[in-house]
């Protein structure tokens, strides 16, 4: 069995069904992220792991143990929030040791274990600081703190960077990495960015309407995407996709789709390609450059990591190899080729 385990678990919110029919296996010790857009689910199902939402049909189980029904007290585990919900009043060390403090732990084991959690997160020279006298990063950190202390079976994160800037986002990404890979504990993150999935799970989960699109480590997600939404949602910039009746020349099913990734896109000098086109738009951004062109009505983007001398209006020809194309029938499903 594995160690946390949904089973067909649903929810509602009057008529909407919000949450359907998920069925999640995920074993002791795996970094698993829910990804997808605004709307998907993805924070409705962690809460409901967390027992902060009623779970409406089917069951959850933590370690062999049925949890569906428990208060969210009970659960073992713990939670770690996009908005820090540190207590303004207290000291770091105050807010980490709370819930310890709240159990009546002895007092040397709960200063061992604030002191322990503060070393790992470089928190020690500000324990006796209030949440205010703090950076954003480090006001994460102590609430993760919060919940390293608690030792608890599962972690689970809900869009813990979302309030950070580009830079600190980054570098906190890397520390929960880390910190992960040191405690080995079991982790269920939520993010709307597809670089923190790709970057820092085991496997990710993809969201779509409150169902499952496709579950995989975040490599076989990008190589074998299972249909055009899970294609188009990783990976940055996103993949192509046409349809081969506005381009039949791209090859592919005739009545369905075809994707190719922005890599995998060449653009040449007029003539020496598949499929004629014109340059829309470039961006260059140092490492990589990024060239918009039209194929007819077709707007297509190649990602090249060499520079160009190309501008907008420049006439090109396109080209790609056949063996880097996914192919996808009318509804979007992936075809094997």
């Amino acid at each position: 069995m594995a160690f946390l385990e949904l089973k067909n678990v649903e929810k509602y919110y009057g008529s909407v069904h919000a949450i359907k029919g998920v069925d999640l296996a995920i074993e002791k010790g795996e970094f698993i992220v829910f990804v997808g857009p605004s709307g998907c689910g993805k924070s409705t199902l962690l809460r409901m792991i967390a027992g902060l939402e009623t779970i409406d049909g089917g069951s959850l189980w933590l370690d062999g143990r049925e949890i569906t029904r428990l208060p969210s007290s009970k659960r073992d585990l713990a939670m770690v929030f996009q908005s820090y919900a540190l207590y303004p009043h207290m000291t770091v060390a105050d807010n980490m040791s709370f819930a310890l403090r709240l159990a009546h732990a002895p007092k040397d084991q709960i200063d061992e274990k604030v002191k322990r959690a503060a070393e790992i997160l470089n928190l020690t020279a500000y324990l006796q600081r209030t949440p205010k006298a703090l950076s954003g990063g480090q006001r994460q950190r102590v609430a993760i703190g919060r919940a390293i202390v608690r030792a608890p079976k599962c972690f689970l994160f809900d869009e813990p960077l979302s309030n950070l800037d580009a830079a600190l986002r980054g570098q906190t990404r890397v520390e929960i990495t880390k910190l992960h890979r040191d405690l080995g504990a079991t982790t269920v993150y939520v993010t709307h960015d597809q670089v923190e999935a790709m970057t820092m799970a085991d496997r990710v989960v993809v969201l779509r309407d409150g169902a499952i699109e496709q579950v995989g480590t975040p490599l076989e997600l990008y190589d074998r995407p299972a249909n055009t939404f899970v294609a188009q949602f990783i990976g940055q910039p996103q993949m192509n996709v046409v349809d081969t009746r506005q381009l039949p020349d791209f090859g592919g099913p005739k009545d369905g789709f075809v994707g190719v990734r922005p890599e995998h896109v060449s653009v040449k000098p007029p003539g020496e390609g598949r499929l004629p086109g014109k340059v829309e738009i470039v961006e260059s951004l140092g490492l990589d450059t990024l060239i918009y062109a039209n194929v007819g009505d077709v707007r297509l983007i190649s990602r090249q990591n060499t520079r160009t001398s190309l501008h907008p209006g420049d006439a090109v020809a396109i080209d790609f190899a056949p063996e880097a194309l996914h192919h996808f029938d009318r509804q979007g499903r992936a075809l094997a080729h």
